[in-house]
C-alpha cells in the first residue's frame, strides 16, 4: 500500500547519480504515492534519462535558479499530504519511508528525520562526534543553532508545515536547509528514527561545501531573520544570540586573514551588537540583601 507521500528530487547536471537516487524510491517497502524531480537546469541529458528510463516519475524544468526554488517549486506541484525530499546525490535504504511512517503513528508530530550513513570517494566516513550528538528528537532547536542537524534527504514532513514555515529561503544560496529547519524547531518537537536509513555520498565536485567558501555567513543571515522576530524571545533568543556572537567573529577573524578588512569591520560591529543585545536579553539577578 502506497504512503501518502510525494518525494521531491532537486537536480541539476547530475544524470550520473540520479539513477541511483530514484531506484532507492522505487525500491522502498512502502513506496510513495508520487515522485517528482525537479530539473535545476541541468545541460546532461537529465530530461531524457528521466522520461525514457523512469516513465513514472513526474518530471519538472526549471531554468538554473538554485536548490531553494527546485525544492519550493517541487513541493508546490505536490500532490499528496506528506513531503520527502530527497538531495539526487543521495539514496535511501528500503525500508527509510516504513520506519518513519511507522514512528509517526505511535507519536504524531510534525517533523521525523533518520539516522544516516556517510560514504566519501566509495569508503564508509565516521561523522563528527557533535553532529552525532545533536540529531534527536524532541525540542532540538538549540541542537540545530550549530549546524544544520536534520539532513534534507532524511526529513518526512507535511505539507502544510512547508507552508507554515513560509517555504525555503530563495534568496539563500547555500544553508538554506539550516535556515528553514531553525524556523521550524524553534515552534515544533520533532521525532527521530535512530536508525541509518539514508546513504549520504560525499567527495564530489559539485558539491555546495565545496563549491561556495564560507558558509557561516548564510548561517549568520538565518540567525539575524530569527532576531527579527519578536516571538523568538527569552532563552531562545539568548541562544540564538550566544550562536550568533561566535559565529560573527570566527567570519570576521577569518576575513582578516584574506586581507578583507572592510568585511572585517562589519562583522566586528556586528558581534558588539550582538553583545549589547545578550546583556540586555539576559534575566535580571536578584540585587544583593543590605
Amino acid at each position: 500500500m502506497r504512503l501518502p507521500v510525494s518525494v521531491v528530487i532537486p537536480s541539476r547536471d547530475r544524470a550520473w547519480c540520479l539513477p541511483r537516487a530514484l531506484r532507492s524510491v522505487l525500491g522502498q517497502s512502502r513506496p510513495p504515492a508520487e515522485i517528482i524531480v525537479i530539473d535545476d537546469g541541468s545541460l546532461d541529458g537529465t530530461r531524457r534519462l528521466v522520461r525514457a528510463g523512469f516513465p513514472q516519475v513526474r518530471y519538472f524544468h526549471q531554468p538554473g535558479s538554485g536548490v531553494s526554488r527546485a525544492r519550493n517549486h517541487g513541493i508546490e506541484r505536490a500532490r499528496q499530504p506528506w513531503i520527502a525530499l530527497l538531495d539526487s546525490d543521495d539514496a535511501w535504504l528500503p525500508h527509510k519511508l516504513a520506519r518513519q511512517w511507522q514512528a509517526l503513528q505511535r507519536t504524531p508530530r510534525v517533523l521525523v528525520h533518520t539516522d544516516e550513513i556517510w560514504i566519501r570517494d566509495g569508503r564508509p566516513l565516521s561523522q563528527p562526534r557533535h553532529l552525532r550528538r545533536a540529531r534527536a528528537g524532541g525540542w532540538v532547536f538549540e541542537n540545530c543553532l550549530e549546524r544544520c542537524a536534520i539532513s534534507p534527504s532524511s526529513a518526512l514532513f507535511p505539507k502544510s508545515l512547508w507552508r507554515e514555515a513560509g517555504g525555503f529561503d530563495e534568496r539563500l544560496p547555500a544553508c538554506e536547509d539550516y535556515d528553514f529547519w531553525l524556523r521550524i524547531t524553534w515552534r515544533h518537537p520533532v521525532l527521530y528514527v535512530a536508525e541509518p536509513l539514508l546513504v549520504k555520498y560525499g567527495g564530489h565536485g559539485d558539491q555546495l561545501s565545496r563549491r561556495i567558501p564560507a558558509l557561516d555567513r548564510y548561517r549568520i543571515q538565518a540567525l539575524l531573520k530569527l532576531l527579527g522576530r519578536k516571538e523568538v524571545a527569552g532563552a531562545a533568543r539568548r541562544a540564538v544570540l550566544a550562536v550568533l556572537l561566535e559565529k560573527a567573529g570566527l567570519y570576521a577573524q577569518g576575513a582578516l586573514k584574506r586581507g578583507k578588512i572592510r568585511e572585517a569591520s562589519r562583522y566586528w560591529k556586528l558581534c558588539r551588537t550582538t553583545v549589547l543585545q545578550l546583556r540586555s536579553s539576559s534575566p535580571s539577578r536578584p540585587r544583593p540583601g543590605p
